[in-house]
């Protein structure tokens, strides 16, 4: 069984950083990678970063590249999202999320924490 907890949302003023932290549980050595998502009200989710469990290879959706930062802590089975320069249109939900492969999607989520940028 597969647990993914979020952590480190709030309330952070335009430019400012914040930093996101996702706990994990169960069988963590199976994980291929984990993601960082999104949704914002009335959008669609999308992906804000990911990183690969074992070799740390990182991909970043153009809107955050050069200000988001994911990494992963494998002792502490934690993934995290460093936020710098914020801005008011990263407000959103953030949804950590696993999978055991590059040919699945991603099918274990956390609960989410509420990002809101105020400008």
């Amino acid at each position: 069984q597969v647990q993914l907890v979020e952590s480190g949302g709030g309330l952070v003023q335009t430019g400012g950083s914040l930093r996101l932290s996702c706990a994990a549980s169960g069988r963590t050595s199976s994980y291929y990678s984990l993601g960082w998502f999104r949704q914002a009200p009335g959008k669609e989710r999308e992906i804000v970063a990911s990183i690969t469990w074992s070799g740390g290879y990182t991909n970043y959706a153009d809107s955050v590249k050069g200000r988001f930062t994911i990494s992963r802590d494998n002792a502490a089975n934690t993934v995290y999202l460093e936020m710098n320069s914020v801005k008011t249109e990263d407000t959103a939900v953030y949804y950590c999320a696993a999978r055991h492969s590059s040919l699945e999607s991603y099918g274990y989520w956390g609960q989410g924490t509420q990002v809101t940028v105020s400008s």
